[in-house]
């Protein structure tokens, strides 16, 4: 069983991003502990809310109160709700968070069902619990129950591969290894729909594929070529063909993912993560640099192809949680290649602006209180924050004080 911990400053986040595996029937929750539930013994996110709400109000100093805990049984570990349940209890009450508020939800989007608990760090007067050593203290207890529920230990469990995917090393050689590891993960794990979106997803990792059409002894062929790429996107050292790679990357394994990739995609429900965070953030008005800072920071790659003119005329977005490539249209016509061409020609013109207006002025006040609001937007952090709510406190915060400058 691997345990992961994380912290945020965002309680409604977190609790949304459950919430929709809640209602897409991809998770359930398992159990409340110390939390408000309807009449009828449910629970809703309203009541979620109220039931840290003390917590929270009395929170004075933790910056980041909020906890998130994930905790991932072996496929092979067939454990029923109620035996999820207890080990989940156990974990928290060997923690030191047994009388805290929280919430276990079950996660069923994937073979591998794991949980995730939303609690909160601070106490009911808003002291802060201990979390010294919490890393060792975790692995120590999940060892723990690993033998007294006898579970797979998390040393031999098969992660997949992409969590530990790096991008090709040229100077590591051995480069037909590399590109085959590569590629065989993300055919494997990931979702796409046609040959370009495949590319996009290599490229990250500095690999490209072409295709390859040819006719052999009277008949039509189509191959793939795979080729490393070095820092500037240039193809180096000799291409590979897929078959001196393995058939579970060749043509008709490519073929064959994208067809089940349009099933798993039609109902457009990977994309609701990317484009809520996008969607938040373009009412920003963010650089192109502060957008894909922001979008790494929660597992989300973005690449932009420009023509020669710098023109953007595509973008591909890369959700590496729902294991999803796309086309920024396949999420509507707001998120297409004009609308971020225009936005960072915009954004480039308006750090030009600046730029100028800070080497001709010693009045800073109205420099800093822009760069606090940004700051504010770019220090989020993956399900640890509301990206609608903060976006729209900013931009109160701006109007306020554009109309306390007017007298108004």
């Amino acid at each position: 069983m691997v345990a992961k911990i994380n912290s945020g400053s965002s309680l409604f986040g977190t609790l949304s991003y459950n919430q929709e595996k809640v209602e897409q029937g991809k998770g359930k929750i398992l159990f409340g502990n110390r939390m408000i539930q309807h009449v009828d013994g449910t629970y809703n996110m309203y009541l979620n809310i109220k039931s840290f709400e003390l917590y929270l109000d009395a929170n004075k100093r933790t910056e980041r109160p909020v906890l998130h805990i994930s905790l991932n049984p072996h496929p092979d570990d067939k454990l029923s709700d109620e035996q999820l349940s207890t080990i989940a209890q156990e974990y928290m009450e060997k923690m030191g968070y047994g009388n805290q508020p929280y919430l276990v939800y079950k996660h069923e989007d994937i073979d591998r069902h794991h949980l995730h608990i939303v609690s909160i760090r601070v106490d009911e007067n808003g002291k802060k619990l201990n979390d010294s050593y919490e890393k060792r203290r975790s692995e120590k207890i999940r060892k723990e129950l690993e033998q007294k529920y006898n579970l797979i230990p998390a040393e031999k469990q098969k992660q997949s591969d992409t969590l530990s995917l790096k991008p090709v090393n040229i100077k590591d050689g051995n480069i037909k290894k590399q590109v085959s590891n590569i590629a065989k993960s993300l055919m494997r794990d990931y979702h796409f729909q046609n040959i370009n979106e495949y590319r996009a997803l290599l490229n990250i990792y500095g690999i490209t594929v072409d295709e390859v059409k040819g006719e052999v002894r009277g008949k039509a062929y189509n191959g793939l070529v795979y080729s490393a790429l070095d820092k500037k996107s240039e193809k180096v050292g000799n291409p590979f063909k897929a078959s001196l790679i393995g058939r579970e990357v060749g043509y008709h394994a490519l073929q064959k993912r994208m067809d089940a990739s349009k099933d798993v995609l039609k109902d457009k429900k990977a994309y609701n993560r990317t484009r809520h965070i996008v969607s938040a953030l373009l009412k920003e008005q963010p650089s192109r640099k502060a957008f894909e800072k922001e979008l790494a920071k929660n597992g989300i790659s973005v690449l932009f192809r420009e023509n020669d003119d710098k023109r953007i005329y595509g973008v591909t977005f890369i959700d590496h949680q729902e294991k999803a490539v796309f086309n920024g249209s396949r999420m509507g016509k707001e998120f297409s290649a004009n609308v971020f061409h225009e936005l960072f020609s915009k954004s480039d013109n308006a750090d030009n602006y600046k730029q100028n207006f800070d080497n001709n002025s010693n009045d800073f006040k109205e420099q800093d209180s822009a760069v606090e609001a940004v700051a504010g937007l770019f220090s989020m952090e993956q399900h640890g924050d509301n990206y609608e709510e903060i976006a729209f406190a900013n931009r109160m915060k701006r109007k306020k004080k554009k109309n306390r400058g007017r007298g108004l």
